[in-house]
């Protein structure tokens, strides 16, 4: 019988873990095709860059009546991803909206979603 205090058997479910610390080791991982050995530096984008970048494609085209012109580009380098929306400049007031604040919005809802990646996103809007 254990109680409160006494620590609890290992289960068979902890073999490929490290001895010290209880994470996953490098084997855990081996099998995972999603699973990169390799940071993201310089201007690849993985799958978060690609994820704020839909996210504000799909917001901006919603805004603007010609949704095929608008454009989003990303970079990452680290932890942080920029992004850079570009709309023609006939729309670039729906965009922009009355005081800034559909681009604050924006700003705000990738940052969001960016931090929900630990990441830390920025927004560039150009016409």
């Amino acid at each position: 019988m254990t109680d409160a205090y006494s620590p609890a058997e290992p289960s068979d479910d902890l073999e490929e873990r490290d001895d010290l610390n209880g994470e996953a080791t490098d084997a855990a991982y081996d099998d995972d095709p999603g699973y990169d050995d390799e940071p993201a530096y310089g201007n690849e984008v993985d799958s978060t860059g690609d994820d704020l970048r839909d996210l504000v494609h799909f917001v901006a085209g919603s805004l603007v009546d010609r949704p095929e012109d608008v454009e989003v580009h990303a970079a990452q380098r680290g932890q942080s991803v920029h992004l850079t929306l570009v709309v023609p400049e006939d729309e670039l007031g729906k965009v922009i909206g009355r005081q800034g604040r559909i681009a604050r919005a924006i700003r705000t809802v990738t940052m969001i979603a960016g931090s929900r990646h630990n990441v830390r996103a920025s927004l560039d809007i150009e016409g």
